[in-house]
């Protein structure tokens, strides 16, 4: 059974155990919760879900690097990358998603990233060199990265 872990909560957990970091867009009011829909999809395996959606987040929070609870979920994100086993990328059509290009531009050379771009997201063409230029595993829907990511996990 899949462990998830969200901001604020300590990253601690068995690291002989397969994690996933879920990256993608959130923009809270605009992207539906994909991320729900992928835990529930791979609920039924050992694996630790590492995903960034905050249940508390509050978007009046300054985005400045001296404000604690930004800087906090920042932090987290960043640490949750690096120590994932993969990181599962989706670009919902409907968002910009700017920190998710960053973080995909951050991780397109680590050998762990898969990646969702439905036509329609406003930089798919962006995402799609990069994704050729580093031979990053890319996919059309959310229901063939759930796929794929059960298929790296096993």
């Amino acid at each position: 059974m899949a462990t998830i872990i969200k901001p604020p909560a300590p990253l601690v957990f068995d690291t002989t155990q397969k994690s996933i970091f879920l990256a993608g867009s959130i923009e809270m009011g605009v992207a539906v919760d994909w991320q729900q829909t992928v835990t529930a999809a791979l609920a039924d395996m050992d694996l630790v879900i590492l995903n960034p959606r905050r249940a508390a987040w509050d978007a009046s929070w300054p985005q400045s690097i001296d404000f604690g609870p930004f800087r906090e979920q920042v932090e987290w994100e960043l640490e949750a990358q690096e120590r994932a086993d993969v990181i599962l990328f989706y670009f919902a059509p409907e968002t910009k998603a700017p920190i998710t290009l960053l973080e995909l531009g951050l991780a397109a050379r680590t050998g762990k990233v898969v990646v969702c771009c439905p036509a329609g997201y406003w930089r798919k063409g962006n995402v799609d060199v990069v994704c050729r230029r580093y031979g990053l595993r890319q996919v059309e829907t959310l229901a063939e990265l759930i796929v794929v990511v059960r298929e790296m996990i096993q």
